[in-house]
């Protein structure tokens, strides 16, 4: 058989169910292999759209989410969504075709030295230079994507080693275990929650990693300890749990804040530095901090570990919890309190542009507790990180590591091809949605009814939102946009405007009920951003 028959058998070998990419010239033997094939190719309009959708499928399925360029610039189109998997932590194989070997050593048409391209944003990359050894790469490069902490890796298989006969088959398949946490560093972190004052837990996205969640919301309740959770493990603590204070990251003064304020010990379970850097809750350096994770703790001078419980999450949270001594934590009330009244307060509002506080109201009534939102990056993000409530973890993805804006759209194509059961909203701003609108076709094109909510203000809104806060004036942030709806309706698809702000529970009930892609054009009043800041910038602690 050909060398790209074989790849493609050592993929299925691997349960890859989908491979999002485009066809190209230097693929065009694992093109056709994969026509015989039990993988399903989702053709995509960009590839930037194909790694973002194998970012979001690894995250969603904890298992490697794959893309497929041709060589030079279809690689290079990946880098932006495998950049965004790696420094987010979820499992990502992309794969570019590159020219024949022989004109690897010169300069050559859209010939680039694509290994050393992308080995600073993943945790493999190889190339396939001898048919003979794409068993042996195929299976590091899924191994090593999976094993914490999870990331993604690279193939590139040159067009004339794809087509080399070979007489192989695919290695078997052996998952990576965790260790359990060793039991005097379970004991030290007991020992210093038992006689801490007032501990606080910090939950990072590695819980979702490790699927750890309901291990987190036991040790909680156990030990009475509240639970703040970054961006990425929104739901890895239900909103609803007695312990559950909501997102921290907001980089300014909050209700959270008080809570590391108070901290003397900070349990930090799951977390990683990209998500929320440890100077902005953390800069006295005086707390002590236990890290909880299935990797020892990253070095960071505002984060000193006293201990670090290194192994699998979960067992190691039951242990802790088994020899530690439960708290009162007095103050968890009036902060979580304070925060539902916040997020209650506009729920009957009515003024137009609608404010952030009532679209996220409405969207958290329209849709049931399973269903899945992708946020891109941009000023609703830190609406929905602080005000959208889980209950369950995966329900609302954040890409908060590298924060690449277009993420949403993309993502929630491929939330639906992972979840097709669950009613899968992409939340984006205007600026977001026209960097990938283009894969609205490939929704309509495999009949995957997603919604996309649409926050228009004609600006880059965090940008503006940041430059008002910090000079008290805008620059260059604003732009111009087409006819959302005329536009959704060109490529098949259902559109909406919002002109009344009590028109938008039945819009998103609609959409939400159509058999095709749907696209809500929403006018967001962002005049909101500036008032929570000077209401945080004045806010006291509880004491």
């Amino acid at each position: 058989m050909k060398a790209a028959e074989l790849f493609v058998r050592c993929l299925e070998n691997e349960g890859v169910e989908y491979v999002f990419g485009i066809p190209g010239e230097e693929n065009l033997d694992v093109m056709d292999a994969l026509l015989d094939s039990s993988i399903r190719f989702i053709t995509v309009r960009h590839e930037q759209g194909a790694a973002f959708m194998a970012d979001v499928y690894g995250r969603l399925t904890a298992r490697p989410g794959v893309c497929l360029s041709t060589l030079g610039p279809g690689a290079t189109n990946l880098l932006t969504g495998v950049a965004d998997a790696n420094m987010d932590h979820a499992p990502l194989v992309a794969i570019a075709g590159q020219a024949a070997t022989t004109r690897l050593h010169k300069e050559s048409h859209q010939v680039l030295d694509l290994t050393r391209i992308f080995e600073p944003v993943t945790k493999y990359s190889a190339s396939l230079l001898e048919p003979d050894i794409v068993p042996e790469v195929v299976r590091k490069a899924f191994k090593v994507a999976v094993t914490p902490k999870q990331g993604a890796t690279f193939i590139e298989f040159p067009e004339n080693v794809a087509a080399m006969d070979i007489d192989a088959e695919p290695l078997p398949v052996i998952l990576p275990s965790v260790p359990e946490p060793p039991a005097e560093q379970v004991a030290h972190a007991a020992r210093l929650i038992s006689a801490a004052k007032n501990p606080l837990i910090l939950a990072g996205n590695g819980v979702v990693r490790a699927g750890a969640s309901q291990q987190l919301a036991n040790f909680a309740e156990r030990l009475n300890i509240p639970v703040a959770n970054t961006f990425m493990a929104k739901g890895v603590i239900p909103f609803r749990h007695p312990c559950a204070l909501g997102s921290a990251g907001l980089q300014a003064n909050d209700y959270i804040s008080c809570g590391f304020d108070r901290a003397d010990v900070v349990i930090c379970v799951g977390y990683d530095l990209v998500e929320y850097h440890p100077y902005l809750w953390h800069p006295t350096r005086d707390r002590s901090i236990i890290h909880i994770d299935q990797s020892p703790a990253e070095v960071d001078g505002h984060y000193p570990v006293a201990v670090d419980v290194a192994g699998d999450i979960g067992v190691g949270l039951q242990r802790i919890a088994q020899q530690a001594g439960r708290h009162e934590s007095k103050h968890i009330r009036s902060l979580r309190e304070r925060l539902v009244n916040e997020m209650n307060q506009h729920r009957d509002d009515l003024e137009f542009p609608v404010k952030p506080q009532k679209i996220i109201w409405d969207l958290r009534t329209a849709l049931d507790l399973n269903d899945i939102v992708v946020c891109d990056v941009g000023a609703h993000k830190m609406w929905m990180a602080r005000m959208f409530r889980c209950e369950h973890p995966n329900t609302c993805i954040i890409s908060n590591g590298y924060a690449s804006m277009g993420i949403a759209v993309p993502g929630a194509i491929a939330a639906k091809l992972a979840h097709p059961e669950r009613k899968v909203v992409a939340v984006t701003g205007d600026a977001g949605f026209l960097m990938n609108s283009q894969e609205l076709e490939t929704a309509l094109r495999y009949q995957l009814p997603i919604v996309i909510l649409i926050w228009s203000d004609s600006s880059y809104g965090l940008i503006e939102w940041k430059q008002m806060k910090q000079f008290g004036r805008s620059s260059n942030v604003h732009f111009n946009n087409p006819d959302f709806v005329k536009y959704a309706e060109s490529f098949g698809a259902k559109g909406y405007r919002v002109e009344r702000t009590e028109d938008l529970p039945t819009i998103l009930k609609e959409a939400l009920t159509n058999d095709v892609a749907s696209v809500i054009d929403c006018p967001v009043d962002y005049r909101e951003n500036i008032k929570l800041t000077e209401q945080l910038g004045s806010l006291v602690c509880p004491t």
